[in-house]
C-alpha cells in the first residue's frame, strides 16, 4: 500500500533546541498510527513538525509523494493535513454551527455528516463554543477538522481529561474513521490501552527517537515492551 505520509531523518524542535532525533515514520494510505511514549519524549513535537509549527533542522516530510518540508502551516492544511490540537482551539465566541461552517471545504465531510457522527453537536448547534462541556468541545474540534476534508488527520491526546463515556464515544468515532472511512490518522495518546484497539500500527518515541514500530495488535500483546517504554502492563486492544 502506498504511503500517504513519509518522514525521513526528521530533526526538529523549538528555537535552537533539538527534540526529535532523525525520526523516520510512514503512514500508509488508509491506515492509522498510534504515537506512544512517556511525557516529554517528543510526541507532540512530531505532530507540530508535521504541521510546520516546530523548528526544522534536517530531514524530509512527504504527503502523498509531494515534499511539504518547507511549506508553511496553512499550506500544509490546504495540502490535506487536518489538526486536532490538545488545546482544541475552537472558536469559543461562535456557535457550534458557525465553528463548522467557517472552515468547511468542499468534500465528502460536510456539516450534516459531522452532526450524524456527533448527535450531541446537532443538539447544541446554536450554543456558543464556550458553553460546551470539555467532551463536546473535543467533538467539535474533531468535527471542525473533518469538514476541512483532510487526507491525514493528526490528533494530540484526544481523550485527555474526558469522562469515560465520552472517551468511549470518541474512540468509537476514531475506529470508524480509520476502519470504515479509510481516513489515515496519527493519534498521540498517553494510554496505550485506549488507542491500540483502534489503530493499525504503533510507534513508540523515547527521547525524541523511534524505538519501536509495528502492528498495534502485536504491541498490545507485548507486556515486556509496554512495561519497558510505557510503564504499563499488557493492553486490552
Amino acid at each position: 500500500m502506498a504511503d500517504l505520509l513519509a518522514i525521513e531523518g526528521l530533526v526538529a524542535g523549538y528555537g535552537a533546541a533539538r527534540v526529535l532525533s532523525a525520526v523516520s515514520l510512514r503512514v500508509p494510505q488508509g491506515e492509522s498510527v498510534a504515537l506512544l511514549g512517556r511525557n516529554g519524549m517528543g510526541k507532540t513535537t512530531l505532530l507540530l513538525a508535521i504541521m510546520g509549527l516546530a523548528t526544522h533542522f534536517a530531514g524530509t516530510i512527504r504527503l502523498g509523494g509531494a515534499e511539504i518540508t518547507r511549506m508553511r502551516p496553512e499550506q500544509r492544511a490546504l495540502a490535506g493535513i487536518g489538526w486536532v490540537p490538545q488545546e482544541r482551539n475552537i472558536f469559543r465566541s461562535l456557535t457550534v454551527e458557525e465553528n463548522l461552517t467557517a472552515v468547511a471545504r468542499p468534500g465528502q465531510w460536510d456539516v450534516a455528516r459531522v452532526y450524524a457522527m456527533f448527535p450531541r453537536l446537532a443538539e447544541r448547534r446554536v450554543n456558543m463554543g464556550g458553553q460546551l462541556s470539555g467532551g463536546e468541545q473535543q467533538m467539535l474540534a474533531v468535527g471542525r477538522a473533518l469538514v476541512l476534508n483532510p487526507k491525514l488527520l493528526l490528533l494530540d491526546e484526544p481523550t485527555e481529561g474526558l469522562a469515560p463515556i465520552i472517551v468511549a464515544e470518541l474512540l468509537a468515532v476514531l475506529r470508524r474513521l480509520a476502519r470504515e472511512e479509510g481516513l489515515s490518522c496519527v493519534i498521540v495518546e498517553q494510554h496505550a490501552q485506549k488507542v491500540l484497539g483502534v489503530t493499525d500500527q504503533a510507534v513508540i518515541l523515547e527521547r525524541g527517537a523511534v524505538v519501536h514500530a509495528g502492528p498495534s495488535a502485536a504491541l498490545a500483546a507485548d507486556g515486556a515492551m509496554l512495561a519497558r517504554y510505557l510503564g504499563v502492563s499488557r493492553a486490552s486492544a
